[in-house]
């Protein structure tokens, strides 16, 4: 299929359900799109390997490479899709729509179309004659637990020079981003009628005093640890989801807080972890055995180009955008970990991701093949 047009690719893989979600009942194996991928990189001539990801409903990691030697660049997306707002979309999301000079459908602009844009690029590029390898990596799960890059991480199975990471920045190289880590606060007390509160424990009450010191820590974060490379300059802590209680008589026997803190580069996980244990550290010790905090999902570390192989210098020069940070989590601290130059940097605009009737400007088209080329050409010959 190496001929095919630049729409007739990206119709190909938009048509290919792909989605990830923690609900097993839309959760959709990534395998067919997969297969497809591996195919049209395999009519350009790379080496494919699938290897299917540990502890995931039959998700698959794709690497194809062509060229030998040492370092080379790495293009890197993720193959999997946010679940679709049925009824809310003006169009099917699985059947590519052109209209006003965009492309609609589900993965359009976050970002498996990305590989389109690769598959455009070289289809020009004397791949035989590279001097570095090329390397195109297509993960699992990035919209829930990230399993595919860190699974690939993990093995350690190339050092690139440098490494793209295709989601959409406007074609803005992203050289820094913030972490994500989700916890669950459940509290434990004993239901009771509410006309004897002292024959109960009212876990609403406990709630109310880890609250505040969840609090204190959030206006701590604000104050410490700051970094004005963002736009929101520090870390940050969100209390996103909060229920307790069945009835308005009675004693709440349990009550269930969900929250999330993004934290800057410089700050570790276990730090974070550390931070939040002893910040609560005085409820525990007041009400033993009532509170228990669990992380929700595996959590993204803060990320940080390394800038060894002064990729950023490079990017500025092809895309005449300066590099800048984003407040959002992406893959880039798992394939920074290969021990590469990495950087976010993507065609499409971040508010188009996870959205009804989701799009790509036609816009990006030549500019995103472009750099694509310029970069191969710059780091593989």
């Amino acid at each position: 299929m190496p001929n095919l047009s630049f729409i007739e690719l990206y119709q190909s893989i938009i048509k290919i359900p792909s989605v990830s979600a923690s609900d097993a009942k839309i959760d959709l194996s990534n395998k067919p799109l997969i297969e497809l991928l591996s195919g049209l990189f395999a009519d350009h001539g790379f080496t494919i390997t699938i290897q299917k990801v540990p502890n995931t409903r039959n998700k698959f990691n794709m690497l194809a490479k062509i060229g030998s030697g040492e370092g080379g660049l790495l293009l890197s997306g993720h193959s999997d899709t946010v679940p679709y707002d049925e009824g809310r979309w003006q169009s099917d999301p699985f059947s590519l729509k052109q209209q006003d000079g965009k492309i609609f459908g589900l993965g359009s602009c976050d970002m498996k179309g990305f590989f389109a844009f690769i598959l455009e690029a070289i289809k020009t590029i004397p791949l035989n004659k590279l001097q570095k390898p090329l390397y195109i990596l297509a993960t699992a799960d990035e919209e829930t637990s990230m399993a595919g890059a860190r699974f690939f991480a993990k093995q350690q199975l190339i050092k690139p020079d440098m490494a793209i990471i295709g989601e959409p920045t406007e074609l803005v190289p992203i050289y820094k981003h913030k972490g994500h880590l989700a916890q669950s606060l459940n509290i434990q007390g004993q239901a009771g009628h509410s006309s004897d509160p002292d024959k109960g424990v009212n876990a609403i009450e406990i709630m109310y005093q880890a609250i505040g010191q969840l609090m204190d820590l959030q206006t701590k974060l604000k104050t410490k640890y700051l970094d004005p490379a963002f736009s929101v300059p520090h870390a940050t802590m969100n209390l996103g989801h909060i229920h307790g209680g069945d009835g308005e008589n009675r004693i709440c026997g349990h009550c269930q807080l969900n929250f999330d803190l993004r934290a800057i580069p410089g700050m570790t996980d276990n730090e974070v972890l550390a931070q939040i244990e002893e910040a609560l550290a005085p409820v525990y010790a007041k009400y033993p055995n009532r509170l228990s905090l669990d992380l929700m999902y595996p959590s993204v570390p803060a990320f940080e180009c390394k800038d060894e192989q002064n990729i950023l210098a490079l990017a500025e020069k092809l895309t005449g955008n300066k590099y800048a940070s984003a407040n959002y989590a992406t893959e880039a601290p798992f394939i920074n970990q290969l021990g590469c130059d990495t950087i976010v940097l993507g065609p499409g605009s971040i508010d188009q991701a996870h959205q009804p009737d989701e799009f790509i400007s036609l816009d990006y088209v030549n500019p995103t093949v472009t750099l694509l080329q310029q970069m191969i050409s710059k780091v593989c010959f």
